[in-house]
């Protein structure tokens, strides 16, 4: 097999609260995305999808675990984060508060060539800006516009063309539809599938929105407080889940089509857990009604099932066939 573009091993972000406590945001996660291809990254807000992606480009740094790019590891210096930005970038969840409002469009595009060198010249950078802009569906005549004269739709493609500038292999997706109305959300998702072809991108895509990552990803990882639950292609994870959890949160996507039968319905009571100080055994244990006394006994390891997923729950087979939960 080839080597994954992006391929985390044991990633760990730890934050240091005071009184010796420590909020495990990320707590030993590892994964691989291969070339090309988008893993979508889905759980409750509080879960860890969105550390994950910042300690990747270094915005938190990891402290544990490596963090491969195209075989090799990333370096977190000075130097290391500056050759890294021209190969990843990110696309941030709120295109207002992700662009200065002080600077027109094309500076803003304009700004990682600036910062690296990039086609050199006035004129040739101005040329580069436009053609990131149409790219993007835009056109050169909001170069001098401002982000408060844009929509929200218009001020993502901007994102996403300053993303683009340093032509990178990897972007990271975070929550890049969730600030938008249904009907841009489409347009937003369309242009990001149109340019993974047409420029063989590979993305991380970060969600809480289940039916957008089905519509985006290759394959799916499913977290819950700072753990990975399940890990699967993502026909075989929306058709058949596994993990309690999963199942759960695929039985909150409505029917959109008329006469599809209804998902059974699974209630998750009670809240997400504290990073600081999660559930002895299984962190899920204490809101899944499949949970039985062994589950506080061990952590579940991440173990392979079937021919291309993984399940970190003893009780993954009965929930697959439907068992009874008790």
């Amino acid at each position: 097999m080839s080597t994954p573009l992006l391929e985390a091993i044991d990633l760990q972000v730890h934050f240091p609260v005071g009184r010796g406590s420590v909020v495990r945001a990320v707590d030993g996660v590892s994964f691989a995305v291969e070339r090309g291809k988008t893993l979508g990254l889905v759980g409750e807000s509080g879960s860890g999808k969105s550390t994950i992606g910042l300690s990747i480009l270094g915005l938190e740094r990891p402290t544990g675990g490596r963090v491969m790019l195209d075989g090799k590891e990333l370096d977190f210096s000075r130097t290391g984060l500056r050759e890294l930005r021209t190969k990843a970038t990110m696309v941030f969840q709120d295109p207002n508060a992700s662009l200065n409002p002080r600077r027109s469009v094309g500076a803003s595009v304009r700004e990682p060539l600036e910062i690296h060198g990039l086609h050199t010249g006035r004129e040739a950078r101005k040329a580069r800006v436009g053609e990131l802009l149409d790219l993007v569906g835009l056109s050169s005549r909001f170069i001098d516009r401002y982000p408060h004269e844009l929509s929200g739709g218009q001020r993502q493609r901007v994102g996403i063309a300053r993303a683009l500038a340093c032509e990178p292999e990897l972007i990271i997706l975070d929550e890049p539809v969730s600030a938008l109305d249904v009907s841009v959300q489409s347009q937003i998702m369309n242009l990001l599938k149109r340019l993974q072809g047409e420029l063989g991108l590979t993305y991380l895509f970060i969600a809480h929105d289940l039916a957008v990552v089905e519509y985006m990803s290759h394959e799916v990882l499913v977290m819950y407080v700072g753990k990975i639950m399940e890990r699967a292609a993502r026909d075989s994870l929306y058709q058949a889940p596994r993990h309690p959890y999963t199942k759960a949160l695929l039985s909150a996507i409505p029917s959109a089509e008329p006469g599809e039968t209804e998902r059974e319905r699974m209630l998750i009571e009670g809240e997400i857990p504290s990073p600081i100080s999660p559930p002895s055994g299984c962190r899920f244990r204490t809101r899944c009604p499949w949970a039985v006394d062994a589950c506080a006994e061990a952590d579940p390891p991440l173990e392979p099932i079937g021919e291309d997923g993984a399940v970190a729950c003893i009780r993954a087979d009965d929930v697959a066939a439907g068992l009874p939960t008790r």
